[in-house]
């Protein structure tokens, strides 16, 4: 696959880079040249475009960096890890081999199920927690057929604009709500906690380490956590329709349209999570779907794979991916944690990470 087809990102630049880049700018003016023939220096204010420029146009990981630090996207399951004996390599290619002429990278195994930490993950999977998701499942697909069927028949062609809105702020709630449990997930926690650490925390533990666990799940442990979060929403949305008359229903029709597609978006997210982790047999509107950014893209979601899995949480479209990092909103959050509560970011991630074979 060709790495430089990755979408361009604003990337996290370290502040140290930022004060030196910065000061590099200011002593090494830049000068432009008048219909006169004199010159003139960059003011402060076009030299600190030109940084922004450069910024936003700065990849948030590197083809190096995912190329070392992620899972193959020509060979997935593998889950290999690229070393160079020779510090003398500088870029390569996506086989492998130095563009300079240095010597070649060799392999060797870094994740899959082969991990010690990602076995143990795989037993703490229990026969309750199989229980809990095969409700869920069950629950939520019951409710989203009662729903569906009120909503349309509540429907008024004269509303489709507001449903259309409505169905875009579904699908934006939905991305950034998968980022934010994600994050939340990802970052904080451990599965020693009770309840919530082995039933809700450890499969985030364990995808980080065998990524490509998640395709060979079925349906009811891909979707058991996101179906049950729809569940309430879903619960409550049929109750208002049954319990309120013609009229508050059709005052109220574009909140009920915008709560169903967030549930379903909702629903859907591990799902859509799991294609992107498919490299084979995806049904062709699946892969339009992908490479349309309708949903989230193969290539897209391999930025959040890069060590130590520190941005790109969105999971569901991805499309708000790139103005949460543009601003920082991640990393803000998690200095805020840190510097309260004394915490680090990804502390339990690393641990089980750290467990070889």
């Amino acid at each position: 696959m060709d790495l430089i087809s990755l979408p361009p990102c604003s990337r996290r630049l370290d502040t140290a880079k930022m004060v030196s880049g910065g000061a590099a700018e200011h002593h090494h003016q830049l000068t432009i040249t008048t219909g006169n023939g004199a010159t003139s220096g960059l003011s402060p204010t076009s030299t600190t475009i030109k940084i922004s420029t450069t910024y936003l146009k700065t990849p948030v990981k590197t083809d190096q960096e995912i190329l070392e630090n992620s899972m193959l996207e020509d060979d997935p399951n593998s889950n290999t890890i690229l070393t160079s004996s020779s510090k003398s390599c500088g870029a390569i290619d996506a086989s492998g081999k130095c563009v300079d002429g240095g010597d070649s990278l060799t392999k060797r195994p870094r994740w899959g199920p082969q991990h010690k930490g990602a076995q143990e993950l795989a037993k703490l999977y229990s026969s309750g927690k199989r229980t809990q998701e095969i409700i869920c499942v069950y629950i939520c697909i019951a409710l989203i057929v009662i729903n569906l069927f009120l909503i349309l028949k509540h429907f008024r062609i004269e509303r489709i604009s507001k449903v259309l809105v409505a169905a875009m702020f579904g699908i934006l709630t939905a991305d950034f709500g998968s980022g934010l449990v994600h994050w939340g997930a990802d970052t904080w926690g451990s599965v020693e906690l009770p309840i919530v650490g082995k039933n809700f925390l450890r499969p985030f533990r364990e995808h980080h380490i065998d990524p490509t666990s998640i395709t060979r799940h079925d349906f009811i442990e891909t979707n058991g956590d996101n179906f049950m979060v729809a569940v309430p929403i879903l619960a409550k949305l049929a109750w208002n329709f049954f319990t309120r008359s013609n009229s508050e229903i059709q005052q109220e029709y574009a909140l009920s349209a915008y709560l169903f597609l967030c549930s379903i978006f909702i629903a859907m997210t591990n799902q859509i999570h799991k294609w992107s982790h498919t490299y084979w047999g995806l049904p062709k509107w699946v892969l339009f779907l992908q490479n349309n950014h309708i949903i989230l893209p193969r290539r897209h979601h391999r930025i959040h794979h890069v060590a130590p899995h520190e941005t790109y949480f969105c999971i569901t479209t991805g499309w708000l991916n790139w103005p949460l990092e543009k601003i920082k909103f991640w990393s803000t959050l998690e200095a805020i944690i840190e510097v309260c509560t004394g915490h680090k970011p990804r502390d339990d991630d690393m641990k089980w990470a750290q467990k070889r074979t």
